[in-house]
C-alpha cells in the first residue's frame, strides 16, 4: 500500500476531542467534528458539492444516523470471522429500517455485500 491517504478529498471524523484539521497528501484534509453527527454531515455535504458523500464508521455511527433518517442507502459488508461480542448493527433501532429494501446481495466465499435503500417518500 502507498504512503498516501486513500481518499482524495475531505474527510469528517467524528469526535469528542477538538484538534486542528491535518491535510495529507494526495488533497485529503481530516477535519475533527466535535459537535454531531448533523454538523459533520453538513460539512461533508458542503465540502461535496453536487458529489455523493460516503459515511464509514463503526456500528454505533451508522445507527446514529440511520436513527436521526440521514441516510439513503445502506452497504453492508459481511464478513464471516467472529471478533468477540461486537455491537450489533441493527439492534435497537425500533422503526428506523421502516421504508428499506435490499436493491443488491452480491455474495463470495469470502464476504457478502448487501446493499439496503430507504424507499422513496419514506423518511
Amino acid at each position: 500500500m502507498g504512503r498516501g491517504p486513500p481518499f482524495h478529498h475531505d474527510v469528517f471524523v467524528l469526535t469528542h476531542h477538538a484538534r486542528d484539521s491535518v491535510p495529507m497528501a494526495g488533497g485529503t484534509t481530516s477535519h475533527c467534528v466535535t459537535d454531531g453527527i448533523e454538523a459533520a454531515l453538513d460539512r461533508a455535504r458542503a465540502a461535496a458539492g453536487d458529489r455523493h458523500v460516503r459515511l464509514g464508521g463503526g456500528a454505533s455511527t451508522i445507527r446514529q444516523y440511520l436513527l436521526a433518517g440521514l441516510l439513503d442507502e445502506l452497504h453492508v459488508a459481511v464478513v464471516p470471522v467472529l471478533l468477540g461480542d461486537g455491537e450489533r448493527l441493527f439492534g435497537e433501532l425500533g422503526d428506523a429500517l421502516e421504508g428499506w429494501s435490499s436493491v443488491e446481495f452480491a455474495p463470495s466465499r469470502a464476504v457478502a455485500h448487501v446493499r439496503l435503500r430507504r424507499d422513496a417518500g419514506t423518511g
